[in-house]
């Protein structure tokens, strides 16, 4: 329609994926400015810090340098800045708010206003380092409770200088909101495992409290960001911890650029639906413009929990809401790949290799590199190597296990409990197949710094990742990295994240297996050299191709195009109603039409999801606060109210029989006043014989599809599974569209139209559009009027086919008007239409005034239908004259006002939020007409 396109320059990439390989490009070229400063880097490498005590799901435990991270941690450059440069010649770069419970550093207290800062270890903060192309600041929790203001500022200007900004939380709010509903209740149920059951002795624990916390702690962040927001920054949410913080950061600003992305598994939606807090907290995210995870599955797992949890609709781009597109995509994590190569060349990192070759030399190592954590699989990896010595005697002197389980969360008792497991599982097996000068399995409970991890990835001959559920697992990508001489084998599990990429190249297992595992363990043992060789040439290509730089890079880029795409769909989106303006017209004009739909236009609003909500649709009822505004605009001698409805005559007769109003059922082809008979005004030749079968295929899959149901009008036959299971249903709905197109309507002339969770056969011609225009004329010779409709107001929640009754009034307009409204009308058309629309309106106009007056001719007059319970009468046969019916409208450009309702991609004027923001303008209406 006018008004609702847009041009694009010729220079400019039209489609997404044109500009993401150009902004791909784009990066690629910049990246040749930085050379100079990564090659200085890579001959600076410092000892690193041990910090034993700070580690996070995918911790590759060996610590960064606090200068890398500084230098390093960004985002990609918007798409609109389009490679532009600073004056010094340098690319210029986007600023970025990195926003994460914890900072990448810890705060150790020296002083009243002296603090020393130690870097953390984090997956997350490896996955930034070596990012130099962008300008960012980091936003979270310093890990320290700080009550005096004294050492907030202190500790404030610390960190300022490091480019991070803390969150200040007290002890309660940790205990409630970090311990508590973030590792108490999110953190297990999205590694599936069982939420705690809920403690009613201990109010402070209870999951009300917690949820309360949790949302207050989420308010603080979104404070803090908005403090140090400037227009055009991007903000990146990470993880469970600020799952509220998108949309706290959206109803702030709407225009504000906000991702999330989660580190761990997102569970499926039967799992997740156990948070009696779900819905909110989806619906949070969902506030966000980019929705981000490591895998296709943890994206396919969300999207299938907003569906089924919430009732959206589902897409193979994201999650659509009313015509707001949340995008869902998969962002496989990586590392900063050169950074291992680089110390593998070092000299103390090449003496330690000696050093472990030296110790291990006759014999097989394997390595494990794991927090102690119940997700991480230790004690069925320290079985499957027990099970794999039983069967195989004879690598019990040619093999060690050196595992690595770095502690964490100490003092909660689940932990205490499987340190004390593993330690006895350990004990157990080193005294069994032990000896006096060498033992089976090396424990370490505590971390190793940098140079001594990597040495140890070297010489490596199989490394052993079990995870029982991990969101990525670094540890997979770090030991490749470092495998260049070596070729070790990868024993990988299927549930850790990182499976999905490594895969091919690596050993998949089920952790649970334990005999499973025990043959992994063989055949990695006796793998031949070619395979060996093959395999991690394979998983080498991903890890180098797929780095840190490249994931952050590429999460902004596909960022900065889903706003870039927003607003396209924007353009395409019509505004909000103008009520003012609309009322003010209302007021001014002598003969109003108002046209209204009847399903979600004027009914009382029911739940999405079917929950005491399916019936109440099945039985359509008018919505209670609209029954006295629509009584007085029906009394109200200016104004013509009908409704037109798909609905049969039946329902409308129930909810509208008491007003003074025309009714139009099943998309205009019956058309009653209340206080009169129904009367058709269905086409001559119109052919029903399909009926029947049709109605037989509705019937067979309303019987395999649960919650689903049919209705049969006199005109078409409607299949709804809205409340069916979501996946289910649209499976259904394909086979029943094969079916009919291949048989019972293959050769009749109907139309198939689809909405969201519904497929109805109609006969062709059976449109709100093409009845209008008869409706038009009977209402005009049944009201004898003389003076033309000066005001028209369309409203309904209609499908895509029947939007034509949006632009049937369009073509009325002066042809020198401006384009149909999209925003606030602003330039009004200052003289009416005159009568003598051939004469001033242009030869369209004339024709379809002709058009319209020869179908007001031609109404057909059916004999009465002897299967409806309402006898019909036919249409009166027109007698308007050709100049009579040219005057029926007169309207200027600013008196029509078509208004979607909830339906934002529509050919609509304008859009109406929903059934209540209906009763709200429909009440100033009836204001007006009272006044009047």
């Amino acid at each position: 329609m006018p008004g609702n396109k847009y041009n694009c320059s010729p220079v400019t990439p039209r489609t997404r994926l044109e500009r993401l390989l150009r902004e791909r490009e784009i990066r690629k070229s910049n990246r040749c400015f930085l050379s100079s400063e990564e090659a200085r880097d890579c001959n600076s490498e410092a000892e690193i810090p041990v910090n034993d005590s700070c580690s996070t799901e995918n911790n590759n435990l060996g610590l960064p340098r606090v200068e890398e991270f500084l230098n390093g941690v960004a985002a990609a450059r918007t798409f609109l800045a389009d490679g532009c440069k600073r004056q010094d010649g340098r690319p210029s770069k986007q600023r970025l708010l990195v926003v994460a419970n914890r900072l990448p550093v810890s705060a150790i207290r020296r002083g009243e206003d002296s603090w020393q800062l130690e870097f953390s270890a984090g997956g997350l903060v490896t996955a930034l380092l070596g990012l130099k192309e962008f300008d960012a600041k980091w936003i979270g929790w310093a890990g320290v409770n700080v009550p005096d203001e004294v050492g907030q500022r202190a500790l404030t200007n610390s960190l300022a200088e490091k480019r991070c900004i803390p969150i200040f939380l007290d002890e309660e709010m940790v205990h409630q909101y970090y311990n508590g509903y973030c590792n108490n209740i999110l953190w297990p149920l999205f590694h599936y495992l069982a939420i705690p059951q809920e403690d009613r002795l201990a109010t402070t624990r209870s999951f009300q409290s917690q949820f309360d916390a949790y949302k207050k702690a989420n308010q603080m962040f979104a404070e803090v960001v908005k403090e140090h927001y400037k227009e055009g920054d991007v903000v990146w949410c990470h993880d469970y911890h600020l799952m509220f913080l998108p949309k706290y950061l959206k109803e702030y600003n709407n225009k504000m650029k906000v991702g999330w992305f989660l580190h761990t598994p997102f569970p499926s939606s039967e799992i997740h639906r156990m948070l009696p807090s779900r819905s909110e907290l989806l619906r949070s995210v969902l506030a966000a413009d980019l929705v981000g995870f490591h895998t296709y599955d943890y994206a396919r797992h969300f999207v299938s929990a907003c569906t089924r949890i919430l009732g959206l609709e589902g897409t193979p781009e994201g999650v659509e809401d009313q015509g707001k597109l949340t995008r869902v995509a998969a962002f496989p994590i990586g590392i900063d790949y050169e950074r291992f190569t680089r110390a593998l060349e070092l000299p103390q990192v090449q003496n330690h290799m000696k050093e472990l070759k030296q110790r291990f030399a006759g014999r097989k190592v394997m390595l494990g590199v794991d927090r102690l954590d119940m997700i991480k699989g230790i004690p069925q990896k320290i079985l499957a190597f027990e099970k794999f010595l039983e069967e195989n005697p004879h690598w019990r002197d040619r093999v060690v296990l050196l595992q690595i389980a770095v502690p964490t969360r100490t003092d909660v008792p689940e932990y205490q409990k499987l340190t004390s497991q593993v330690h006895e599982i350990v004990g157990r097996i080193n005294g069994k197949f032990g000896t006096l000068t060498a033992v089976p399995i090396h424990h370490l409970d505590r971390s190793l710094d940098f140079h001594a991890l990597c040495a140890l990835y070297a010489i490596t001959d199989v490394a052993l990742v079990t995870s029982l559920r991990d969101g990525m697992n670094l540890v997979s990508y770090e030991f490749v990295a470092c495998q260049a001489s070596n070729k070790g084998v990868l024993i990988l599990s299927e549930f850790a994240g990182a499976a999905q990429s490594l895969g091919a190249g690596a050993i998949l297992v089920n952790p649970w297996n334990v005999t499973e595992v025990a043959a992994s363990i063989s055949y990695a043992l006796d793998m031949p050299a070619d395979e060996r060789e093959k395999r991690h040439q394979h998983n080498f290509k991903h890890v180098t191709t797929h780095t840190s730089q490249e994931w952050a890079a590429t999460f902004v880029s596909e960022l900065n195009d889903t706003i870039v795409e927003a607003q396209l769909r924007t353009r395409q989106v019509p505004p909000l109603l103008p009520t003012e303006i609309a009322v003010d017209r209302y007021l001014k004009s002598s003969n109003r039409l108002v046209i209204l739909g009847f399903n979600s236009t004027l009914t009382e609003p029911v739940d999405a999801l079917g929950r005491n909500g399916q019936l109440k649709e099945m039985e359509l009822k008018l919505h209670p606060d609209i029954k006295e505004p629509l009584r007085k605009l029906c009394d109200d001698p200016k104004t013509t109210i009908v409704v037109l409805s798909g609905s049969d005559r039946a329902v409308l007769d129930d909810n509208f029989g008491e007003y003074n109003m025309w009714l139009a059922a099943e998309h205009g082809m019956f058309l009653r006043h209340t206080k009169g008979e129904w009367m058709t005004t269905m086409p001559e030749n119109l052919c029903m014989d399909w009926v029947d079968s049709v109605k037989h295929v509705f019937e067979y899959f309303t019987e395999r599809t649960p919650r689903s149901h049919f209705e049969v009008r006199e005109t078409s036959l409607v299949w709804n599974y809205k409340y069916a299971d979501v996946e289910f249903g649209r499976i259904q709905a394909r086979d029943m569209l094969q079916h009919l197109w291949t048989g019972p309507i293959s050769n009749a002339s109907v139309d198939v139209v689809r909405g969201g969770r519904s497929v109805e056969v109609r006969a062709v011609g059976v449109t709100k559009g093409a009845a209008i225009d008869r409706i038009l004329g009977e209402i005009v010779h049944h009201k004898g009027m003389k003076s033309p409709i000066d005001y028209v107001l369309c409203i309904g929640h209609f499908l895509a086919k029947d939007e034509d009754v949006y632009t049937f009034f369009e073509p009325e307009l002066p042809c020198d008007s401006p384009p149909p409204a999209r925003a606030m009308v602003a330039n009004h058309v200052k003289t009416s239409m005159p009568n003598n629309l051939a004469c001033q309106s242009g030869p369209r106009a004339s024709a379809s005034r002709l058009k319209k007056q020869h179908s007001l001719s031609t109404l057909e007059k059916k004999e009465t239908n002897p299967g409806s319970a309402i006898a019909l009468q036919p249409m009166l046969q027109d007698k308007m004259s050709l100049h009579e019916g040219a005057s029926v409208l007169d309207l200027k450009g600013d008196n029509y006002f078509s208004c979607s309702v909830g339906r934002k991609r529509s050919n609509a004027r304008y859009l109406l939020g929903s059934a209540d923001s209906v009763v709200s303008l429909l009440e100033e209406l009836a204001q007006c007409s009272s006044s009047s």
